[in-house]
């Protein structure tokens, strides 16, 4: 049975996928009642912390606490579904701490941070009315945007120094030709995606593999299982050096990326680069 919340699954979650995707391509989970689609033609899938803060503008001395705040509201124990009060309490604090940024950029705004050009935009309303953003929804940005990425893009970076650690040749081939560096990076999201899931609400009765999701039912989209899919990638299951399997139908095989996985694209591109260029000077 597959359960996202539980060891065996954090333990080697592609056996599941494997299986998943032969024997049930859209899983009913009778526990928590939602459906997973795991081969990759039913797949529409989808900065670090220090780039998107700055971005909002947030002073340097406290971008590490946003990402603290970050990590505590996402952590779970093994089989642990609901948030934990230490992460409640995160949620409260970050909250108060951008509503006490955006009062200050009310009453001081900045030039180029986005909480002042956010506090600048004008949108329509459903009822065609044109009204500036309010505080609730500037703070739900900030919070959201502040968080995204933190993770994957560390989980990515962690996994590329493991796998290059252990394919050294591959490894000591990327300062001779650094164009390799974006395939190589898309070939890590290809291969151990940093986010293995995004989870969405159906919005009407949809019926795949002889099975029907009926409308408002949660979707698991297993982004790292159709990221494996024989039917859809050459030798899925092996790390290849610097290609990606697919064509130019999207960035990364995936349609449709979502932020996350674009995020870490971008500053995994980055990062690698520069881990590149600082080891190869060194040698």
């Amino acid at each position: 049975m597959f359960d996202p919340f539980s060891q065996e699954f954090f333990d080697d979650p592609y056996k599941f996928y494997r299986c998943m995707r032969t024997e049930a391509p859209v899983y009913h989970c009778d526990q928590y009642d939602f459906y997973a689609l795991t081969r990759d033609e039913d797949v529409a899938a989808q900065f670090a912390v220090e780039v998107i803060t700055a971005m909002l503008g947030i002073p340097e001395d406290h971008v590490q606490q946003v990402r603290l705040w970050t990590d505590t509201s996402l952590h779970r124990e093994p089989g642990q579904i609901e948030m934990a009060e230490r992460g409640r309490q995160a949620i409260t604090e970050s909250t108060a701490y951008f509503y006490d940024v955006v009062q200050q950029r009310r009453a001081q705004p900045g030039e180029s941070d986005l909480f002042s050009l956010l506090m600048a935009a004008e949108i329509e309303r459903e009822d065609g009315g044109i009204t500036g953003l309010s505080d609730f929804e500037i703070m739900g940005f900030a919070s959201q945007l502040g968080g995204a990425g933190a993770e994957t893009v560390t989980k990515l970076l962690a996994s590329a120094g493991y796998l290059f650690a252990r394919h050294p040749d591959q490894w000591a081939k990327l300062p001779d030709d650094r164009s390799f560096i974006s395939a190589a990076v898309e070939e890590l999201l290809r291969y151990d995606n940093p986010v293995h899931y995004d989870v969405r609400r159906s919005v009407k009765d949809s019926t795949l593999h002889g099975v029907t999701i009926p409308i408002g039912k949660p979707v698991f989209l297993m982004l790292a299982s159709a990221s494996r899919d024989p039917e859809a990638w050459t030798d899925a299951d092996v790390r290849h050096r610097a290609e990606p399997h697919r064509g130019p139908e999207s960035e990364a095989g995936l349609r449709h990326p979502q932020l996350p996985g674009r995020r870490a694209r971008t500053d995994g591109n980055r990062h690698r680069a520069g881990e590149v260029a600082r080891l190869h000077a060194s040698l």
